[in-house]
Formats: C-alpha cells, structure tokens, sequence
C-alpha cells in the first residue's frame, strides 16, 4: 500500500492512500487590505468550514472535504500566510487575526450562519471566531485549540499544575522559538517546538525530508507571528463563558496533557457545549479516527 507523510498533531504520521477523487478547483477570494485566501469549495446545503492548525493548510482536510460534502456545502481553505497564499507580512498576528480573516471569508461568501470545524490553531482560531463574531455562526466543533493561556487560569487540583505548565511552555517553548525566528533560523524553531511537545529532542532531525518540505512550506506564519505578533493570544474564562454557541469539542484520550487540561476547561466553561473523546487517538484524532470523528461531526451539525 503507498503512504503519504503528514504533520499532524505536532508529529508525523505515515498515512495510506486511497483512492484518488477529483480535487475542487482551487479558487480566491480578497478581503480587507488586499489579504488573499485560497479555498476549495463542493457540496450544497448548510456551510461547513475547515480552519487547519500550525505548520500546515488546506490539505489537511483533503480526505474530508468529499465525504462532508455528500450532506453540506463544504468550504476548506488556508489561513493567512500558509501555502499557497502570498500575503504581506503585518505585525500582531495571531489567532485572533485569523478570526477576524475568517470572519471577512464567511460575510465575502455568504455563508453566514456557517458551521465552522476547527483542529488544534484552526480550533483556537475558531474559539476567538466564537467570541468576537458571534452573529456568524451556528455550531462550531474545536478539536484541541491551544489555548495556553487558560492554564494560568484553572482552579481546584489543577490550578497550581496549570500555572507550572504554563509558565515552562512559555520558557522552554515560545522563548527559543521565538529567538530562532528572529535570527532567521526556521529549522532551530520548528525543531524546539516539536521536541517540546513530542519530549524527543531529534523528532525534527529524525523526519522524513518530504515531511519536512512540507512543513518548512507552510512555516511563514511563524516567520510573522514569532517575530512581531503573538502565538497563544490572552484568552479570558468570562469570555468563554459569554459564548452561547453550540459547541463539541474534540479531544484525543492520549494526546498531550496540557491540551487535555484546556479541554477540560473549556468544557466546564462553555455554556453549551458536548465533549467527545476519540479513544486510541492523540492530537492527530482527525488522522487516526477520520471515520469517528466525521461521524460524530455530522450528527452535532444536523442536531
């Protein structure tokens, strides 16, 4: 069986290929202050929109868009300065940046109220969407969305623990990789932070060149944020508390232990939200359990 290399879940994951379907037409669309974002579109009915995480883009969801579309309008596009959009690079990008980007996307397409499905970046990109355009919305499904900044915040047992996490990503994460980025040095940036979150200080060195390709390919994004914007944006509890949307979060039963702990935060947040948790399945829950995840997606957007 041929296999194809992607980084997901901060790692890489050896995937099969199946069969080959006809790729949408890859298509643009120009917002505000000539920002443009490439998509793909299939399918009639209510709108669903894919939003990917760090270090990658569209394609991520490439195995999904065809399967959602036999029941919605799918729409699957990248963010900001990931491959192939050619972006002018601004300062204070962030999470809350590609809310409002997809905010414009989703008024420029008349998609509103739209179903938007998150995983990891694209997740915290959707929350801060929650948050700051509401009106926008219907459901919204956030699989592990990064929201570090949560773990300062949480109380009983995990409060302390919270804090200690928070404070060693911040010193042994974000700050070397904020200063190989500003040195120009990419690879010394995108192998601390997989060596952070993978504990394994060669996972970088150790991945297949195509992997890597791939992943220095949609890197730009941190070429901006880590050197004049912001990678985990100030998220406050009353906020999530404001948001009265639908949610399902999505977690992975062996994914990394500081994401677990800002799940189940914004579980006991968020008003009105379901937690679903994808057995056998770390980060990469979209990768492992395509199948599951769908399922369990479809019958939340159709409720």
């Amino acid at each position: 069986m041929l296999y194809s290399g992607v980084l997901v879940g901060f790692l890489w994951v050896a995937v099969p290929l199946g069969a080959k379907d006809e790729a949408p037409l890859l298509k643009e669309v120009t917002l505000s202050k000539g920002v443009t974002l490439h998509y793909v579109e299939q399918g009639t009915g209510t709108p669903v929109i894919f939003v990917h995480g760090s270090l990658g883009d569209y394609t991520y969801w490439k195995e999904q868009v065809g399967a959602f579309a036999k029941h919605f309008h799918v729409v699957d596009y990248s963010r900001r300065y990931n491959w192939p959009n050619e972006n002018k690079a601004v300062p204070n990008y962030s999470a809350e940046t590609d809310a409002d980007d997809l905010a414009e996307l989703i008024k420029s397409l008349h998609l509103s109220p739209a179903n938007v499905v998150g995983h990891s970046y694209g997740a915290l990109t959707g929350l801060f969407l929650a948050i700051r355009h509401p009106e926008l919305l219907r459901r919204l499904v956030l699989a592990e969305p990064p929201a570090v900044p949560l773990l300062e915040h949480l109380s009983g047992e995990n409060a302390q623990e919270g804090k200690t996490l928070y404070a060693d990503i911040q010193a042994r994460m974000v700050a070397p990789m904020h200063d190989h980025f500003v040195a120009g040095d990419r690879n010394a940036g995108i192998a601390t932070f997989i060596a952070y979150v993978s504990n394994d200080p060669e996972a970088w060195q150790n991945m297949p060149a195509a992997a890597q390709a791939k992943t220095l390919r949609d890197a730009h994004e941190w070429d901006v944020m880590m050197t004049t914007g912001v990678l985990f944006p100030a998220i406050e509890p009353d906020s999530i508390r404001q948001i009265r949307t639908p949610v399902l979060l999505i977690s992975g039963a062996k994914s990394f232990h500081f994401l677990s702990l800002i799940d189940d935060e914004l579980a006991r947040l968020l008003p009105n939200s379901q937690h679903f948790i994808v057995p056998d399945a770390g980060h990469e829950m979209w990768v492992r359990a395509p199948e599951l995840c769908r399922t369990r997606v479809e019958r939340f957007l159709s409720e």
